[in-house]
């Protein structure tokens, strides 16, 4: 019998491979949350009518549908997060995958440290009691969207209108991967199709400003083809 964690945080791994599932299933269940597994997409489906988890962990390969047309199903009616593992390394599934509501993707092989961290972040950003602050301070960088204001060490920063814009949305969804079109989105609005060129020279004005190290940023993170990230650890 697994040990509740902290907040009584349940999972669902969905993956066909005994091994990986065995495998997340020690490393899940020692950091005290409840784990519950399904071998298909059709399991899954009747674990998830049965009782929701707060968050579901789902390979793409499945022996009976698609991971990502699963992905695509269960957010008709679900509003956990979802982190996808997959070994398809290729940039057009991780964007099919978060399109289709996908909160995260980690690509096998990954280590246990990378993939508790990106389970603890959804979680905490899912969490009933938590609600998006329009206040987020980390490590001498302070972001004030009410005042739309920008502090790095107490001096603040003068940022243009679409580097504040980027940052916004990466702030509002800290600790999770938001895609280039996404952002294009959000910041140009949907009739407008940017460039992802375009959005990497603002995100370089950005980082000059905002990262003690630029060249090595370790808040506005790039995930190559994919997106960004605003990372708060």
């Amino acid at each position: 019998m697994s040990t509740p964690g902290a907040h009584g945080e349940s999972i669902l791994v969905i993956d066909d491979e005994v091994q990986i599932r065995r495998a997340l299933t020690t490393i899940l269940e020692t950091r005290g949350y409840e784990v519950a597994c399904a071998e298909s997409g059709a399991e899954a489906i009747d674990a998830l009518t049965a009782s929701t988890p707060d968050l579901i962990v789902l390979d793409l390969s499945l022996p009976d549908i698609d991971g990502v047309d699963l992905c695509e199903q269960m957010r008709t009616w679900l509003d956990v997060p979802i982190l996808v593992l997959s070994v398809r390394s290729e940039e057009t599934d991780k964007i099919a995958a978060l399109e289709t509501g996908a909160d995260d993707y980690l690509t096998k092989p990954f280590s246990a440290g990378e993939l508790v961290a990106r389970v603890r972040a959804l979680l905490r950003r899912s969490s009933k009691d938590v609600t998006t602050t329009p206040l987020m301070t980390v490590e001498g960088l302070t972001v004030d969207l009410p005042a739309h204001r920008v502090l790095k060490d107490g001096t603040e920063v003068t940022l243009t209108p679409i580097e504040f814009s980027i940052l916004a949305v990466l702030v509002q969804n800290a600790d999770r991967l938001v895609t280039w079109s996404q952002i294009s989105d959000a910041v140009w609005g949907p009739d407008y199709l940017v460039d992802v060129r375009t959005i990497r020279v603002h995100v370089s004005n950005l980082r000059k400003k905002i990262e003690r190290h630029p060249a090595v940023p370790c808040r506005v993170l790039t995930e190559p083809g994919v997106g960004l990230r605003f990372d708060t650890h």
